[in-house]
This record gives structure tokens, C-alpha cells and sequence, in this order.
């Protein structure tokens, strides 16, 4: 009776030890990982004023998700294409400010197929929830941030989608960072 015992805990350990394994790397349950492809159109100077004058919104021109199955010789089905339906973006401060634009979570509708890729043209990264709001309002506003006194604000700009298969396991691509200075 004790081998047994000892086997079942022995067992259940090694269990844990892959299962959390796992978890450090995937970012997504099932067979699939969504991933970047090519990016292009992304802004690297960007005046507030002119912005919220104009579209409202500082976005990327062209955005391509792959999708790819985690074991390249296994066989594939249409079960395991995606669907985006959310991404988030996060921001962070490269200058000394502290203040940063509150987290953008937006829906988005996309299919990117097994082994393919999906198409996101135009994806706003800030739209006026982050450009009305501290600190880049106070560009708009004062020419200038009233925390750090600088014309110039440096944010990173982190973007994750999330979807799920169509068999319905959740997937989550790994963060992208992108900078961009704002100016009045």
C-alpha cells in the first residue's frame, strides 16, 4: 500500500512540474500559437493636437497574425483555425513621467486559418479614451506635461489579441511593443 501511495504522489508531482513547464511558454491551451507577421504603417511621432483634430485615433496601417501549429508534423483540421475577437493595449512611460493613457481593450473581429494568416488594416492602438486623458491631454492643453514639464511624452505602446479555436481552446499571441513620441 505505501508503494502505491508513494508512486501516486511521485506521479502527481511530475504531473505539476509539466503542466507548470508548459504554462511558462504557451501562451495559448491548445495546438495553435498566434504570432506576428509582418507590420508596417506604425507611427513614430504623433502631434495630440493634430490627432484629435483630425481621425481621433493613432493607429497601425497594416497588421498580420499567423497562425502556427505547435507541432509542425502533426496533422491539422479547420477546428484549429482562430478567432480574434479582442486585443488590449497597455502603455508604459519611457520617459521619467508616470502618468500613462488608461488600457485600451477593444473588440476585433478576424479569422486567421491554420498555417495562415489574417489581415488587420488601420488597428487603433490610442483613440480618444488615451488621447483626452492625462498625461496626453495635457499636450493638447498646456503644450506641454504638467508632471514632468516636457513637450515631448515617450510612451510604449504593448498589444496582445486574444480568441479561441473553433473547437474552442483559448489563444493569446505574445505582447508586441512599439514607441511613439507625442508632441503637442
Amino acid at each position: 500500500m505505501k508503494v502505491k501511495v508513494i508512486s501516486l504522489v511521485c506521479l502527481l508531482a511530475v504531473a505539476v512540474a509539466a503542466g507548470s513547464c508548459r504554462s511558462r511558454t504557451d501562451r495559448s491551451a491548445g495546438t495553435v500559437l498566434l504570432t506576428f507577421g509582418t507590420i508596417t504603417g506604425i507611427p513614430t511621432i504623433v502631434s495630440v493636437g493634430s490627432t484629435l483634430h483630425g481621425s481621433g485615433a493613432v493607429s497601425i496601417g497594416n497588421f498580420i497574425l499567423q497562425s502556427i501549429n505547435k507541432d509542425p508534423t502533426g496533422t491539422t483540421s479547420a477546428l484549429q483555425d482562430i478567432e480574434v475577437n479582442q486585443y488590449q493595449v497597455v502603455y508604459k512611460r519611457r520617459d521619467t513621467g508616470t502618468r500613462v493613457p488608461p488600457t485600451l481593450l477593444a473588440s476585433l473581429a478576424i479569422s486567421v486559418p491554420i498555417n495562415g494568416q489574417g489581415t488587420i488594416l488601420n488597428l487603433p492602438i490610442f483613440r480618444l479614451d488615451q488621447l483626452e486623458n492625462v498625461p496626453l491631454s495635457d499636450l493638447a492643453t498646456f503644450c506641454a506635461d504638467q508632471e514632468t514639464g516636457t513637450a515631448v511624452i515617450v510612451i510604449d505602446a504593448q498589444i496582445t489579441f486574444f480568441g479561441a479555436t473553433l473547437s474552442g481552446d483559448k489563444v493569446a499571441s505574445a505582447p508586441a511593443d512599439f514607441t511613439i513620441e507625442f508632441t503637442p
